[in-house]
């Protein structure tokens, strides 16, 4: 199963034409999505309201489009001017489906690897479950004082009402062939973006209108997963990831002077020894988000592999129109 994600991957990437071939499954796809969306628009589903506002942060394509690095600076400004802000996620990967609080030391097998890096990098009241009410629910119990909630994807879960949504599109990337899975990468047609608000991830801030909602990531120097003062200078590497766009992962290192060794990996893949034991001739550095799963594969080992692997780290870098658009959400909401 995983190898077929990599190679329609990889096919959705290079625009390969035998994709053609799966535009019957595409309009299927439209037409079981628009049915779903018209059962909750009409009320014959019902639809959650929480007690306090939502925003939903999310995309329209499959892959990641560094949604999870703006939520965790959004948080942190949130912190920063006194907004008592929770944030609640589907989990991906998950061994339960059951609502759960993610704690400092829950595991991605407990809470998913996204919120992890999420909990661990702000100490945010988050709680995870595929029925994002039920979330809301447990938050709002444990943490009854909030008031505003971050909702990690959710785009296209209908059955949670929200009072805000930002859209996360990859500049660079763009829509590819702009057809809807599988011929396509995308999980709703464009015109989703329309009157929406949308927050393009791309380093090439020129390219757009002045006062544009832009994001970038900045990596830092690479950190060692286990010990301390060590640098790793650039060379040859490894570069291992299980994130949805691998790419801009191995383009990053590059810029930084690497040579790159691509081993990607299906998004939120379950590492486990044999992925990495076998690849001693250099260096391996990995992705913040894979590193909350790879650690915990290392508490378990004690495999000298661990003491050859670095991480990544990568900070969103928003422009002062997202957080002016953030200040405006606050303003009339919360």
């Amino acid at each position: 199963m995983k190898k077929l994600e990599l190679i329609i991957t990889r096919a959705w990437q290079q625009q390969s034409r035998w994709l053609n071939l799966l535009a019957p499954l595409s309009a299927l796809y439209k037409r079981v999505s628009d049915h779903h969306k018209h059962q909750y628009k009409t009320g014959k589903k019902p639809t959650y309201h929480a007690p306090i506002p939502v925003m939903v942060i999310g995309n329209i394509t499959v892959g990641g489009s560094g949604k999870t690095p703006l939520i965790i600076a959004l948080v942190a400004y949130l912190q920063q001017k006194g907004v008592r802000v929770g944030v609640i996620s589907r989990g991906y990967g998950r061994a339960d489906d059951t609502p759960a609080l993610v704690q400092a030391d829950s595991t991605p097998q407990m809470v998913g690897d996204e919120p992890c890096l999420i909990v661990s990098s702000t100490n945010v009241p988050m709680a995870v479950g595929v029925n994002r009410g039920q979330a809301i629910d447990l938050l709002i119990q444990n943490h009854p004082n909030l008031q505003f909630i971050i909702s990690d994807d959710g785009l296209q879960h209908h059955a949670l009402h929200r009072d805000v949504e930002w859209i996360v599109v990859d500049g660079v990337r763009g829509f590819g062939n702009e057809k809807l899975l599988p011929q396509g990468f995308l999980r709703e047609p464009l015109s989703r973006l329309d009157g929406a608000t949308v927050i393009y991830h791309d380093p090439r801030p020129e390219q757009y209108p002045p006062d544009s909602l832009l994001m970038h990531l900045v990596p830092s120097e690479p950190v060692p997963l286990v010990g301390v003062d060590k640098i790793l200078s650039p060379q040859t590497v490894y570069a291992v990831s299980g994130i949805g766009y691998p790419q801009r992962f191995f383009k990053t290192l590059t810029d930084l002077g690497f040579g790159v060794i691509q081993k990607p990996f299906g998004d939120h893949h379950k590492f486990g020894l044999d992925d990495l034991a076998n690849l001693t001739e250099y260096p391996i550095v990995i992705t913040a988000k894979d590193a909350v799963k790879v650690r915990e594969l290392a508490k378990d080992s004690h495999h000298a592999i661990f003491d050859n692997i670095w991480i990544l780290p990568v900070k969103a870098v928003l422009s002062k129109a997202v957080y002016d658009e953030m200040d405006r959400v606050v303003k009339n909401f919360i």
